[in-house]
């Protein structure tokens, strides 16, 4: 079943030589250096060696590499409040320039020796492509102030640097709490019923119908269930066999299946990906050559993320399509340097994977068959699928998105189709009884529920390995995040979908796991404070959780009242009058507007719903999706040459639509 050390040698050969040995030093030794330093207060940071960094009274400042980005900490003596700070701040950075207009001030919850902290948000128009922000954290009476200040695509690219910077600001001579050393208590009833109740709580204050949880202790099962209701104004309750897209949990499983494969000898991670597949293309050849079997969901090629690519593609795409459109994608980073998360990366591993396992069967059939013979059946993950109409039947949770006022409804599934032909990137449905069996397998490095080897203890490791740096002590593998959270390794992945959050959890020293699994956008915001509750529960931490969860509640609807008063919904009928009804992007796909019970409405994609307007501060205007769910899929109104427009940005592209007369 294993490849021999003989194989796994002359495959590394070929690796070499076909790359350079780019790649493969990048596989011994990827993390990017940090070093460590204080400002003038004494708080303490850490941040990438790679920025420039220079310091001038109580400011520092650190500079991308791009020089297009900047990082300030500034200390500020004593202020009446945060709002405050943050402007003493900004004359302190910048006394040359006014402070912009504050957008939004929204509290964050007390933690990390901080006393008090607040997010703020500065008006910004869609054609500057800037991101520009404050965090403003209060010690006593003194203030620390991060400012973000520059171009919106090199602080996406950027978002690990970024992470690592605002993760590890902590005051003078505050010490980290940490658990490393102890034993965690075992998951008795009373811990249980302690984390199920939470997660009901949770649930109501963060408008969430329903939740599936499992937890694993000792590598067993030792409560799985739900809390709420599949769907709003339905009394059928949540269980353990409910039915959630998992999304990017996804990514884990495509690469136990490559596992398996590696265990057959069918490949080797250190193998060119274009030695298997030789059809494989990326929009760098320097970087095709470079792709290793290991480097498909490594994040770490310097592609970007381009979901608007194929979330805005019509309909009916196959699999291929992944290829497709990673052949026309380039890297705006160097091989190894940044984590960049890239989704068709994702789906390209899954579907080598099936590849390998069916040559002669279609890309998309091959990958879901070695995916049930390879990875569920072996799991007993019974209710576990890519087929989306199967998996809307009986027992499953309905998405639930908010509307433009901040309520909760029921949502159309249909715009997670979208990612039906990339689906080893995020397609699979499953349910906490079998996600708990997934977890289980994490924990007991390859053996399946009735005891038997699933995979070998080397292969399933092996996706574990530290990659990029994420975050402070935060690092990507293969479709896999390993932390140190409070001294504690912990091996973690999220999912996101409209109208699904979901996550697990493995200790692996502690032998235990958790899953939660939601049907709801507001979801995403109950994943981190149950990790924490979690970890409160198993180690006597400090109750920090449940405050975290009524912050983020204020939170949101801070936000969504905001968000309500910049959208005119029905939109500006002198702007809904002026437009095109079909606009059309090459290589993309099509917007379309037209009317709907004498209401516009704007499709592009699998992005559809009432148009509302938005009037940006620099006097232009865009147009944004309102439907429940959907909203924020914003599209700038323009004219090139005399011919009407509608402009779509995503992290690190532009996607330019041309009416069609």
């Amino acid at each position: 079943m294993k490849v021999t050390q003989k194989r796994k040698s002359r495959i590394a050969s070929l690796a070499l030589s076909l790359m350079g040995g780019t790649a493969a030093l990048f596989m011994q030794a990827p993390a990017q250096a940090e070093v460590q330093g204080s400002d003038v207060s004494g708080a303490i940071y850490s941040a990438p060696e790679d920025w420039t960094k220079s310091a001038q009274g109580p400011v520092t400042v650190f500079v991308s590499p791009e020089k297009d980005l900047s990082l300030a900490i500034v200390n500020i003596d004593s202020a009446p409040d945060a709002r405050a700070a943050a402007a003493e701040a900004w004359a302190a950075y910048k006394p040359a320039v006014s402070e912009r207009a504050v957008r939004l001030v929204t509290p964050g919850a007390a933690g990390d020796g901080w006393d008090e902290r607040a997010h703020i948000s500065y008006e910004t128009s869609p054609t500057e492509k800037m991101v520009v922000s404050a965090l403003v954290m209060r010690k006593d009476s003194e203030w620390t102030v991060m400012i973000t200040d520059g171009a919106d695509t090199t602080a996406n690219k950027r978002y690990a640097a970024l992470s690592i910077m605002e993760q590890s600001l902590r005051p003078a001579g505050y010490k980290p709490e940490t658990f490393a050393g102890k034993t965690a208590h075992r998951l008795t009833p009373e811990r249980i019923e302690a984390l199920r109740q939470f997660v009901a709580d949770s649930a109501r204050t963060l408008d969430v119908p329903g939740v599936g949880i499992a937890l694993i202790d000792q590598g067993k099962v030792v409560w799985e269930g739900g809390v709420g209701v599949r769907a709003l104004g339905s009394p059928e309750p949540v269980d353990e066999h409910t039915k959630f897209m998992v999304a990017s949990n996804t990514k884990g499983m495509a690469t136990l299946l490559l596992s398996t494969l590696a265990d057959d000898g069918m490949l080797d991670w250190g193998t060119p990906v274009t030695s298997l597949y030789p059809s494989f293309r990326l929009g760098s050849d320097e970087t095709t050559k470079s792709t290793l079997v290991r480097h498909l969901v490594c994040a770490c090629t310097g592609l970007p993320r381009r979901d608007y690519a194929f979330v805005l593609a019509d309909a009916g795409a196959p699999a291929t399509d992944t290829f497709r459109q990673l052949a026309e994608s380039y890297p705006t980073s160097d091989f190894g340097e940044l984590f960049q998360y890239n989704n068709l990366m994702a789906s390209a591993a899954g579907y080598l994977g099936g590849s390998l396992a069916y040559p002669d069967m279609e890309l998309g059939a091959a990958f879901d068959r070695a995916m049930d013979e390879r990875v569920f059946e072996p799991l007993a993950m019974v209710d576990t699928t890519f087929d989306f109409d199967a998996a809307m039947t009986g027992n499953w949770a309905r998405p639930h998105g908010l509307d433009v006022d901040g309520q909760v409804h029921v949502i159309s599934n249909d715009f997670n189709r979208t990612v039906e032909p990339h689906r080893p990137a995020g397609g699979v449905w499953s349910t906490a009884a079998d996600m708990a069996h997934y977890v289980q397998l994490e924990l007991s490095k390859g053996l399946g529920p009735d005891g038997k080897r699933v995979v070998s203890e080397e292969n399933l490791l092996e996706r574990r390995k530290r990659g990029v740096p994420v975050g402070e002590n935060s690092w990507y593998g293969m479709g896999l995040f390993e932390k140190i959270s409070w001294g504690i390794p912990v091996v973690t992945h999220g999912g996101t979908l409209l109208g699904y959050r979901s996550n697990f959890f493995a200790l692996p020293e502690a032998n235990i796991g958790a899953v939660i699994l939601t049907n709801a956008d507001s979801g995403a915001a109950m994943i981190d404070p149950f990790f924490r509750r979690l970890m409160e529960v198993l180690y006597d931490g400090k109750p920090e959780a449940a405050s975290e969860i009524a912050v983020i509640g204020e939170r949101i609807k801070t936000q969504t009242a905001k968000r309500r008063t910049e959208l005119t919904l029905p939109g500006d009928p002198a702007v809904l009058d002026n437009l095109a009804s079909k606009y059309v992007s090459p290589g993309i796909g099509s917007i379309t507007i037209s009317e709907r019970d004498g209401t516009k409405w704007m499709k592009g994609g699998f992005i559809e719903g009432p148009i509302a307007t938005e009037a940006n501060p620099d006097g232009s205007v865009s147009l944004v999706s309102a439907a429940p769910g959907a909203i924020g899929l914003s599209a700038l109104v323009g004219e090139t040459d005399g011919a009407r427009t509608l402009t779509v940005r995503d992290a690190q592209d532009e996607y330019v639509y041309t009416e069609v007369r």
